[in-house]
């Protein structure tokens, strides 16, 4: 079923008993052309795009718990593309165009609002850094433009420039195309658009071991629900990346951390923007619902825990206090972690292995969700032909031995 006004009408007469499953249960096949592992927004964009792009229907998308939840459901759905090097800028900014008319080609609204991201900037080496990142990102085609400390606030009326607090506001780094999403519709959307052209996908299936032939090549999975065949192999699992992995032989260059998030009680709006600060490691929006999203720095220790030390929480509140003293009242409702998978240049993996039929897409750190549309309309192509799409090409496995790495440590905005 197509969602239209249309059929919302029908159904509100019908008193909405009549929707169909967004996306259907199947069990395993025996075989498929192609597995990916992980049911999170990459890999069930990889999926959809496969099937979409390249005809290939006879794929299955394995996930060990539910369908996005995952750092797909534990993140802060911040979405940018003002990032510093030529080869993230292509790839981020691929995906911040396949955001903007996202909800008409999956027909499910994903709730993409392009508010605002604004980058503060607290002492001369961050002016530097963003006028930087911003003269970069001009010449690219990239908007990001430089915001005096009463711009700033102008942008976003609750913020505090005071010059007499910890670290006073000398300027800000705007790039208006950036906003958020619903990272939940997001998930659900590529699901049901991907189940809808015949992708399996499968949850509460856990896979527990990869299957190699005697030349090496992939020749399935093991999983809880049994041996499943396939040829093409790609592993979308972020924070469990190296674990997956290391069931082909193949070590990641990958560690994995807690990342906390926080929302607070409903408030009616306030916060017309996102606002990140990377100096004092937190960044917050509003969303529809009226929750105060905020999002901390990377715990300091590695971990594949989804709770992360208090003190981190702690300190995000207090630097969000002086930010916006307009909420130093508001209660927090809830907190949680995820697991980020970061690489030594700070920049993702899209990549053949070594191992013939198998395929990665790592590494994202804090900067998966934003990437979600792109990263599967690449990887996709990579899977479906064996080939890096042009984009995905500079972000190969190999580039950790040649020495050519992508170091995006300052754009990615969050200590870690």
């Amino acid at each position: 079923m197509r969602f239209s006004v249309f059929s919302l009408a029908r159904n509100a007469l019908r008193g909405h008993q009549d929707w169909p499953e967004q996306w259907r249960s199947p069990e395993p096949k025996a075989s498929y052309d192609a597995i990916i592992i992980g049911a999170g927004g990459h890999g069930l964009a990889t999926a959809y795009y496969m099937a979409a792009e390249h005809g290939m229907t006879n794929i299955a998308v394995l996930e060990k718990g539910w369908l996005g939840g995952g750092n797909t459901g534990r993140n802060t759905t911040i979405i940018r593309s003002n990032y510093l090097w030529e080869e993230s800028g292509k790839l981020y900014d691929h995906a911040m165009k396949l955001w903007q008319n996202l909800s008409q080609v999956l027909n499910y609204n994903v709730m993409y609002s392009a508010r605002g991201v604004m980058m503060l900037a607290h002492n001369v080496h961050d002016i530097q850094v963003f006028k930087r990142h911003i003269h970069a990102n001009r010449l690219a085609g990239i908007d990001n433009e430089w915001l005096t400390p009463e711009e700033a606030k102008e942008f976003c009326p609750i913020l505090n420039i005071s010059k007499d607090i910890r670290y006073p506001i000398m300027g800000a780094a705007l790039q208006r195309r950036g906003g958020v999403a619903r990272h939940d519709a997001v998930a659900w959307g590529y699901a049901r658009a991907a189940d809808a052209l015949g992708v399996d996908i499968i949850q509460n299936c856990e896979v527990t071991g990869i299957l190699r032939d005697p030349s090496g090549a992939i020749a399935g999975v093991e999983t809880s629900r049994g041996t499943i065949r396939t040829k093409k192999l790609g592993v979308v699992a972020a924070g469990h990346t190296s674990v997956v992995m290391d069931m082909a032989g193949v070590r990641m260059p990958l560690e994995s951390y807690p990342l906390q998030a926080l929302v607070s009680e409903p408030l009616k709006p306030i916060m017309p923007c996102v606002v990140m600060s990377n100096t004092v490691h937190a960044y917050m929006s509003q969303s529809d619902k009226g929750d105060l999203v905020i999002g901390a720095g990377t715990d300091q220790y590695v971990s594949y825990s989804q709770t992360g030390g208090l003190h981190i929480a702690a300190h995000t509140l207090d630097a969000i206090c002086e930010l916006f003293p307009v909420v130093r009242r508001t209660r927090m409702m809830r907190n949680w972690g995820g697991i980020v998978d970061v690489t030594p240049d700070r920049s993702p993996i899209l990549s053949k292995t070594p191992v013939s039929g198998l395929f990665v897409n790592c590494g994202w750190g804090t900067g998966g969700f934003k990437a979600t549309p792109g990263s599967g309309h690449v990887f996709a192509h990579t899977v479906a032909t064996g080939e890096p799409h042009p984009i995905a090409a500079p972000f190969t496995l190999d580039r950790f031995r040649t020495g050519r790495l992508i170091d995006e440590a300052a754009a990615a905005a969050v200590a870690h």
